[in-house]
């Protein structure tokens, strides 16, 4: 290289490179839009579209490249995208599988935004949607028609936490053609595998969904701090579809955001079974209070869906114990008025209100249930408060004794 003159020049050409060889336990940090090519050869000839080289940052760095394979080993999958949120994860399917005049099956108890995106956009490009009972395979296989192209499933349900049979939903959806996406962000990978589905069944290969998609901003980040979701496949014409609408909707992560799911990854398991242990601890012992009506958690008996639960969750790696995740909700006796739950709510100290879970921090948050289900399917059975706990890292018996004087603040029933 010719000597420099000017100091600019210098520092921004400067020739030193360190030397290769270094190894520590945490990945490196790539950050680039700009990545930088030998020849005009190289330019000319590398495919974005794979993991050989490297053409611009949108495209991947060996930071995204390496948490990309990290989720999909912990989905069981062979291809990963990652993209800024979860709903983006639900939104690149979409937009990859579905075009005018086709059709999506969601199901009634699935993520509220993914259902709001069904309803606003979708709707809006002409593409059609109906809700299904998860509850009631029936209800799945009658409303598939020629025109259904895209199946999603999820497992438990949003907030109300129905556990649904998942292996004959998607056996359904196979019988039919039609492709399926779950949503594993409650499993994380970990509950089941997504793509190997049913009874002692999680180890029949390709029994599952299509497509496995996961909000990392849960518990793979752990620590509420970072917005990110994954897209995970194991068929190659899939995964290009995914991928061929992942670079026209322009979606990208931050290095930095992705040194951290990189970082949380080798303690997932010990933080997921930390939360499962005092979500059940608290379950049981809220469940039995009389304030409460209903418990709603996959692992307890008499939750809807317990009997799915234990088949697919159960056994194997994952002992009789299985895995449950740090969620549940609890239905209170419709002598207490919405006000008056919402005041419990206010009592709490340690659980903060506030949307998301995974993080190290409790949460608690009340929902209207009628409002988000769909007043053609079954009915919601109950007439009290619904309000979804989300238990974090602290000491369960410090989490109870806040459950405990929140409830002694509650007013007499009505």
């Amino acid at each position: 290289m010719p000597p420099m003159s000017k100091i600019a020049t210098g520092l921004i050409h400067h020739p030193y490179t360190a030397p290769a060889g270094f190894a520590a336990p945490q990945p490196g940090v790539f950050k680039a839009s700009t990545i930088f090519f030998p020849d005009v050869a190289a330019l000319r000839s590398r495919d974005w579209k794979n993991k050989d080289g490297y053409t611009y940052g949108l495209h991947g760095t060996p930071t995204t490249f390496m948490l990309e394979e990290r989720i999909a080993t912990l989905e069981g999958g062979k291809h990963c995208v990652l993209v800024p949120s979860g709903l983006a994860a639900i939104s690149n399917v979409d937009m990859a599988l579905l075009s005018a005049g086709d059709e999506v099956l969601l199901p009634d108890n699935a993520y509220g935004p993914g259902k709001a995106l069904a309803q606003g956009e979708l709707k809006n490009w002409g593409i059609g949607h109906q809700l299904y009972d998860p509850m009631n395979p029936a209800d799945l296989q009658a409303r598939i028609g020629p025109k259904t192209r895209l199946v999603w499933l999820e497992a438990p349900g949003s907030v109300t936490m129905e556990f649904v049979p998942l292996a004959h939903l998607a056996q359904i959806c196979r019988e039919h053609g039609v492709t399926t996406a779950l949503d594993n962000t409650w499993g994380a990978g970990l509950a089941f595998n997504g793509f190997d589905l049913g009874r002692g069944e999680r180890r029949v290969a390709d029994s599952g969904a299509d497509i496995v998609v996961q909000a990392l901003t849960k518990y793979p980040s752990g620590g509420a701090d970072v917005l990110m979701g994954s897209i995970v496949t194991r068929d190659d014409a899939l995964h290009l579809k995914i991928k061929l609408a992942h670079m026209r909707l322009g979606f990208g992560i931050g290095a930095n955001d992705a040194e951290s799911v990189l970082r949380s990854l080798p303690s997932l398991p010990l933080r997921y079974r930390a939360h499962d242990r005092a979500a059940r601890e608290l379950a049981r012992w809220l469940g039995n209070r009389p304030e409460v009506a209903q418990l709603l958690h996959p692992a307890f008996e008499g939750s809807p869906g317990h009997a799915h639960w234990k088949a697919l969750c159960t056994g194997g790696d994952a002992g009789e114990e299985g895995w449950a995740a740090g969620l549940f909700s609890v239905v209170f006796d419709e002598r207490y008025s919405a006000a008056q739950v919402d005041a419990f709510c206010d009592a709490l100290r340690l659980f903060k209100l506030g949307y998301s879970w995974g993080g190290p921090f409790s949460l608690v948050v009340p929902y209207d249930i009628p409002t988000m289900r769909n007043a053609r399917l079954k009915t919601w059975p109950h007439k009290g408060a619904l309000v979804r706990f989300s238990v974090g890292l602290e000491a369960a018996q410090d989490l109870r004794a806040d459950l405990e004087q929140a409830l002694g603040a509650l007013a007499p029933p009505r």
